[in-house]
């Protein structure tokens, strides 16, 4: 089911954010300063051609002040504009019943166009996603607490 509904969000929409957020990361790696900007844009171009069965997670704790102060120039810069453009595409998605799951991806973009620094993106079954500790990024060698119906060791 993911595979169809990435190539109706492929055939409608996704191609084109795709390159946009392309043709930002493009932009923002010619000046020097807005690289981490760039490869941000990338990641986020990666995810808008096949987004379903992938998710946004933290982190995980403080990122760093760098990351903070480049989230905010970004979100005033740019997230803000591609944030309502994400808003203003899934409305028309959701006329269609065909389109609710894409207008809900789109819109699934909002928080990742908003402050991309600090954030991954990962496959919906990966091991960074806890079912008890939300979409809190779990490095590796650290296991979450069995929940209270789970014997120790089994994740």
């Amino acid at each position: 089911m993911k595979a169809i509904l990435n190539v109706i969000w492929l055939l409608f929409g996704g191609i084109w954010l795709a390159l946009g957020y392309a043709l930002a990361g493009v932009l923002c790696c010619l000046l020097i300063v807005t690289i981490p900007f760039g490869i941000a844009s990338f990641r986020i171009a990666n995810y808008a051609l096949w987004p379903f069965g992938r998710t946004v997670v933290d982190r995980g704790g403080f990122s760093g002040p760098l990351s903070l102060v480049g989230n905010i120039i970004w979100l005033l810069l740019a997230g803000i504009w591609i944030a309502i453009g994400h808003v203003v595409t899934a409305i028309p998605m959701f006329v269609s019943i065909v389109g609710i799951p894409l207008g809900i991806a789109n819109l699934k973009m909002v928080p990742i166009s908003l402050m991309p620094l600090g954030k991954f993106i990962v496959p919906t079954d990966s091991w960074q996603i806890t079912p008890y500790a939300g979409n809190a990024y779990r490095q590796p060698g650290q296991y979450p607490q069995p929940g209270p119906y789970q014997q120790p060791g089994q994740y």
